[in-house]
C-alpha cells in the first residue's frame, strides 16, 4: 500500500510540473484536472472520504469545466 500511494505522489509531482512548464492552455486545464483526480484519491487513501469528494467534485470537476468553458470563450493567436 505505501508504494501505491508513493506512486500517487510522485504522479501528482509530475502533474504539477506539467501544468507549469505546457504552453498550451487546453492541455494544462486536462492536466489540472488530473491533479485534482489524483488529490482526491490521496484524501480517500487517507481516510479522509468528506475532502475527497469535495476535492473531486470542485477541484476535478467544476474548476476544470468552468476553465474549459472561459477557454472557449477565448481566441487563440496561432503564430
Amino acid at each position: 500500500m505505501i508504494v501505491f500511494n508513493v506512486l500517487l505522489i510522485i504522479l501528482l509531482i509530475i502533474c504539477a510540473i506539467a501544468v507549469e512548464r505546457t504552453k498550451d492552455l487546453l492541455s494544462a486545464m486536462i492536466i489540472f484536472g488530473a491533479y485534482s483526480a489524483i488529490m482526491a484519491l490521496l484524501w480517500l487513501l487517507l481516510n479522509a472520504p468528506d475532502i475527497a469528494m469535495t476535492e473531486a467534485a470542485v477541484g476535478a470537476g467544476v474548476t476544470t469545466i468552468l476553465f474549459v468553458g472561459v477557454l472557449s470563450k477565448t481566441r487563440r493567436n496561432e503564430d
